[in-house]
């Protein structure tokens, strides 16, 4: 307790929240909302891609655009997973007052995003035209596909270390700076987009060069705030490196969740070779459907990132009871929600396909994979709920184990067989709700019946004992 005064007693005036204290749904909506709003504008920053490059350069360069955004998750997503673990250490040493140990997984986790960045960008840089025709991406956009995405990979860095700083402030409980630093670098993409596009007229390269652009700023701006001094988060460059203890933590409950997104993306990568090889207007159709569904999810994944940082301090605090509370109002909050936005998208979905592009065949083809989809969003919201509680929890193997065995080896299995025996579009669409439904079922047997409030405690007794 006398730990837990003081680190409260040396917190900023500002964002920084504990939430082991107070009302637990207020605290969680109060968080949510600007988390919301500041992955409404991080979603800003490749929809505008999209948009803008649909309406000024065509249906070939937004194809370009499209056909590969399982490429760029399956590069960054295991790095920003791993990050993920950096954000369950912090807001667990956090709620149980331990300021050493904050100081050392911040400066730990930021040291892990320099050299995981760096070799984002080597690699995606190196590696984007291989990748790309293990896509099937169709020869009539291989080169747009090829320069847009080498310029994204340039990025990298940038990439990995706003999604670092950003855990870093969501696990002290400040989601509202993100917030302002997001509104400025999205603001700035469009800026750049309409600059570079519509007004000199260059090639959908430019549209990439914006989004590393802008999110390098968004960088500059979430450093010079963890850099400020008197803070319990303060950083020191000199300070950034390994400490062997908190890395270990980190990956321990970080790397469960960058495979389980790797894995994902794995069979998303599948799911678009095979969209790819329907041609342009269904890899359109196909880009502009997610780039819908990442708007429509927002809320979901608001309320998911408020789960895994309530439960993570409040267990960090033993506070037992009140981490089921929360946990319970997340994950009720996030199924209803979403029920509510597939319904709208089942029946609005022409329009918002028309928004991007206006080609007959582009919304034919995302129409279909929307009135197939949407009306199963409460079960992809309750997996992803729970999913977010047992990371919160320490619990990040389970998440794993879910992904890997449903989201992608069923997946795969499902999608090779449908397109060897029937070969339509439309079965490769229905691999999303068929996983959905299995996971959500493993996840509810292990929510209702596994002991997951003491996750922390049983891993603390073994490292003792052992």
């Amino acid at each position: 307790m006398a730990q837990t005064q003081a680190l409260q007693q040396r917190k900023p005036s500002g964002h920084v929240k504990n939430m082991t204290v107070g009302n637990p749904y207020k605290l969680m909506i109060s968080f949510a909302l600007p988390v919301f709003l500041s992955e409404l504008f991080q979603q800003l920053y490749n929809t505008a891609d999209a948009f803008i490059v649909g309406q000024v350069l065509g249906t070939e360069s937004l194809a370009a655009v499209s056909s590969s955004g399982p490429l760029i998750f399956l590069i960054v997503s295991f790095f920003t997973g791993t990050a993920m673990g950096g954000g369950v250490v912090i807001s667990r040493y956090f709620g149980a007052g331990d300021e050493t140990r904050v100081s050392r997984s911040i400066h730990t986790i930021l040291a892990l995003g320099l050299a995981s960045g760096l070799v984002i960008t080597v690699v995606g840089v190196a590696l984007t035209p291989t990748l790309l025709e293990w896509l099937n991406t169709d020869a009539s956009v291989m080169q747009e596909a090829v320069d847009y995405f080498r310029y994204y990979f340039m990025g990298g860095l940038s990439l990995v270390l706003y999604n670092i700083c950003r855990s870093i402030m969501n696990a002290l409980g400040d989601s509202r700076r993100p917030l302002y630093y997001l509104i400025f670098s999205s603001m700035l993409n469009v800026t750049l987009d309409l600059l570079f596009l519509a007004v000199f007229r260059w090639g959908v390269w430019a549209a990439a060069l914006a989004t590393v652009l802008s999110q390098s700023a968004s960088v500059v701006l979430c450093m010079a705030h963890l850099l400020k001094k008197g803070n319990v988060f303060t950083v020191q460059l000199r300070k950034i490196r390994f400490h062997k203890e908190m890395l270990r933590q980190i990956l321990r409950y970080g790397m469960p969740a960058g495979v389980q997104n790797s894995v994902i993306a794995v069979a998303n990568v599948v799911v678009q070779a095979q969209i790819n090889s329907f041609g342009p207007f269904a890899m359109a159709a196909y880009g502009v459907h997610a780039k819908i569904e990442g708007f429509a999810f927002l809320p979901i994944t608001s309320f998911n990132m408020a789960s895994s940082t309530f439960v993570g301090q409040n267990l960090g605090a033993r506070q037992y009871d009140r981490a089921k509370r929360g946990a319970r109002f997340c994950i009720l909050t996030a199924v209803i929600i979403a029920e509510v936005i597939g319904v709208i998208m089942y029946f609005a979905s022409p329009h918002l396909i028309g928004l991007f592009d206006k080609t007959e065949e582009v919304i034919q083809y995302g129409v279909t994979q929307a009135q197939t989809v949407t009306l199963f969003y409460c079960l992809l919201a309750f997996s992803h709920s729970v999913a977010a509680v047992c990371r919160g929890a320490g619990k990040a193997f389970v998440p794993m184990f879910v992904m890997l065995s449903v989201w992608c080896a069923v997946r795969i299995t499902y999608i090779l067989l449908v397109m060897h025996f029937f070969g339509e579009i439309a079965f490769v669409y229905w691999a999303y709700p068929l996983t959905w439904g299995i996971s959500s079922v493993i996840y509810l047997l292990y929510y209702l019946f596994s002991d997951w409030v003491h996750g922390f405690e049983k891993k603390q007794k073994a490292k003792t004992n052992g």
